[in-house]
C-alpha cells in the first residue's frame, strides 16, 4: 500500500480468503474506477464500504477477516457495492461446542524498565490523577452535590494546587429498586468499586439523603463515618452545602500533600473500548490498540477489553486463547448471561450495530465483532470479570460489559482503569472525568475534521503512511505521558466528560 499515491484508488483486503474489500478513499469511489489489479467498480462505493472482489451467487458466504460475516441475499456481481441489505446475518457460534485453551499464545518477551509518574496510595495501588471524589448513595441528592461541587471548584480548589479536580460520582440508583434481588449485586458492587477508584487516593466522601435503600455506609463499608454526610440531618439547603464544603476541605488538605513518584507500568490498569465504529476500526485503530495492549501486557500491566455483544460473534476466536479451561468457561459464562439478558428483553444481537456504524460500512454485528476483538492484541486471556468487578490480576482481562459507551466506561472505571483508549471511526467527543480517555481515529478524514478532539490518527495505516506497529508504539508512549501528567487528552483539555451510567439488570420497583 505504501507505494500507491494517496490519491490513487485504494482498497483494503484483510485476509487472503476474503472475497470483499473496503474502499479507503475519502468520499468513496465512483462507478468505473479501475484499481491497479484490474478490478472495476460497477457503481459508486462509499468510503469504508465493501466491494465484491468476485462474483457472488445468491447464498454465497461473504468473507472478511477470513471469517464468514453473512450470506448474499441475491447474486452480487464483481465490482458491486455490498451494502447491508444484501447480507444476511449468520448463526452465532454455539457456545457449548467451542474449544477452550487449545491455542494459548506463548508469553511475549518482557518489556522491562517502563515507568510512569503516579500517585502512590496507602493500599499500594497508584493513581494517574489526584482527585477528590464525592459519590452519592442515591440520585435524589445529585442536585445538591452538583451545586456544592461548583462552589468547591471556584472557592476551595484554587487553594490546593496539587489536587487536579473534584468529581461528582452521580448515578441513578439507590432507591425505588429491588435492592435484595440477586441481580442487584451488579449496580451495588459497581458503586462500591467506583468509590474505591485509585485516582481518589482513599479520600472519597459519600453524600446520602437518609431514607434510601442503598444506605451510605453500604457504599463504603468499613470506612470512618466522618466520610458520610446525610442531607436529611442538615438544617436547610445552605447548611447542606456548607457541610459538604467543610468535609471536602478536610480531604483536599490530605490530597494536596500527594506528589507524583516513579511507578512501574505494572501498576497501571488500562481499559480498551470502541464507539462510533466503522469498517476501518478493525484494520487501523483496533489492531494498533491491540499492538499497544501487547506492549502493556509485556510490561506487566493489566489490560481489559469488554463489550459482550461486540465479542459474542467472534468468541470462537477468543476461547482458544484462554490461558486455561477455567478462564475459557468464564468467557462462556458471560456470553450465556448476556444471551439470556437479551432474550428476557425480547431483543437479540441484530440490535447492534447502530445506524452510524452501518453508514461507516459495518453490515452487521458479526463484522463489527471481528473488528472489535482486534483491540485484544495477541496475548493469552488471563482472566474474566463479571460486570462491575474490580481487577485483581495482571495481564489481558476480559471485563464483561454492555457495548454502550457510557455503561462500558462506567463498569471499566469500577474495575479500576486508570486510563481508557477509545477508538472511533464515526467520531464522538466522549470522555470520563475519573480517568483520561485517549481517542484514536480510524480514518484520516476524521482526524482532519476533529484535530482538537482526536488524540491519535490511526487512519495513516490505511493509506500506508504508518504501520500498525508504529501507531501501536505511539499509543503506548502517549499512555505513559498521560498517566504521568505530562500530556493531557483533548477530552480533559476541554472538560468533555460524560455522565456515569450504571448497568442494572435487577428490577426497578
Amino acid at each position: 500500500m505504501s507505494s500507491i499515491a494517496p490519491e490513487a484508488p485504494l482498497y483494503i483486503k484483510v485476509h487472503t480468503a476474503d472475497n470483499v474489500a473496503i474502499i479507503v478513499n475519502t468520499g468513496g469511489l465512483p462507478e468505473g474506477t479501475v484499481f491497479p489489479c484490474g478490478l472495476a467498480l460497477t457503481e459508486h462505493v462509499p468510503q469504508g464500504h465493501k466491494v465484491a472482489l468476485t462474483d457472488l451467487p445468491q447464498g454465497e458466504a461473504i468473507i472478511r477477516y477470513g471469517e464468514i460475516i453473512g450470506y448474499a441475499v441475491r447474486p452480487i456481481a464483481q465490482g458491486s457495492w455490498i451494502e447491508e441489505s444484501l447480507v444476511t446475518l449468520p448463526t452465532p457460534p454455539e457456545l457449548e461446542e467451542l474449544p477452550l485453551a487449545t491455542k494459548v499464545p506463548a508469553p511475549l518477551p518482557p518489556l522491562a524498565g517502563c515507568t510512569f509518574e503516579g500517585f502512590r496510595n496507602a493500599d499500594g495501588s497508584a493513581g494517574t490523577k489526584n482527585l477528590l471524589g464525592i459519590i452519592t448513595s442515591v440520585q435524589c441528592v445529585t442536585g445538591v452535590v452538583n451545586y456544592a461541587v461548583k462552589k468547591i471548584k471556584t472557592e476551595l480548589l484554587p487553594k490546593y494546587p496539587n489536587v487536579d479536580d473534584v468529581v461528582a460520582v452521580n448515578h441513578n440508583y439507590g432507591c425505588g429498586v429491588a435492592i435484595n434481588a440477586p441481580e442487584a449485586v451488579v449496580p451495588i458492587r459497581t458503586i462500591r468499586n467506583l468509590a474505591l477508584h485509585p485516582n481518589f487516593g482513599g479520600q472519597v466522601m459519600v453524600v446520602g439523603l437518609g431514607c434510601e435503600k442503598l444506605l451510605p455506609e453500604q457504599v463504603i463499608p468499613g470506612h470512618d463515618k466522618s466520610s458520610i454526610l446525610v442531607l436529611q440531618e442538615q438544617q436547610g439547603f445552605s447548611k447542606m452545602v456548607d457541610a459538604i464544603l467543610a468535609m471536602a476541605e478536610a480531604r483536599l488538605l490530605q490530597l494536596n500533600q500527594r506528589r507524583r513518584v516513579t511507578c512501574p507500568v505494572s501498576d497501571l490498569v488500562i481499559g480498551l473500548q470502541c464507539g462510533g465504529s466503522d469498517a476501518f476500526s478493525g484494520v487501523t485503530a483496533n489492531p494498533a490498540v491491540g499492538y499497544a495492549a501487547d506492549l502493556l501486557v509485556r510490561a506487566g500491566a493489566t489490560v481489559m477489553f469488554s463489550e459482550v455483544t461486540e465479542v459474542r460473534d467472534a468468541i470462537h476466536l477468543l476461547t482458544p486463547r484462554a490461558v486455561n479451561e477455567e478462564v475459557g468457561r468464564a468467557l462462556l459464562r458471560e456470553m450465556k448471561y448476556y444471551d439470556n439478558y437479551l432474550a428476557l428483553g425480547q431483543a437479540d444481537r441484530s440490535a447492534n450495530p447502530a445506524p452510524g456504524n452501518k453508514k461507516g460500512g459495518l453490515a452487521n454485528v458479526v463484522e463489527k465483532a471481528l473488528g472489535s476483538i482486534a483491540k485484544s492484541g495477541s496475548s493469552a486471556i488471563d482472566g474474566v470479570l463479571s460486570p462491575g468487578e474490580k481487577a485483581s490480576q495482571k495481564g489481558l482481562i476480559y471485563a464483561a460489559t454492555p457495548a454502550s459507551d457510557f455503561v462500558c466506561g462506567t463498569l471499566q472505571l469500577a474495575s479500576g482503569i486508570h486510563l481508557q483508549v477509545f477508538t472511533t471511526g464515526r467520531g464522538t467527543p466522549y470522555g470520563l472525568a475519573m480517568a483520561p480517555v485517549i481517542k484514536v481515529a480510524t480514518r484520516n478524514a476524521l482526524a482532519e475534521q476533529w484535530p482538537d478532539i482526536m488524540d491519535v490518527n490511526a487512519g495513516r495505516i490505511a493509506t500506508g503512511e504508518a504501520t500498525i506497529e508504529e501507531v501501536g508504539w505511539e499509543i503506548f508512549r502517549l499512555l505513559l505521558e498521560v498517566a504521568s501528567g505530562r500530556k493531557q487528552t483533548w477530552a480533559d483539555h476541554w472538560g468533555i466528560h460524560n455522565d456515569l451510567c450504571l448497568f442494572n439488570p435487577a428490577p426497578v420497583t
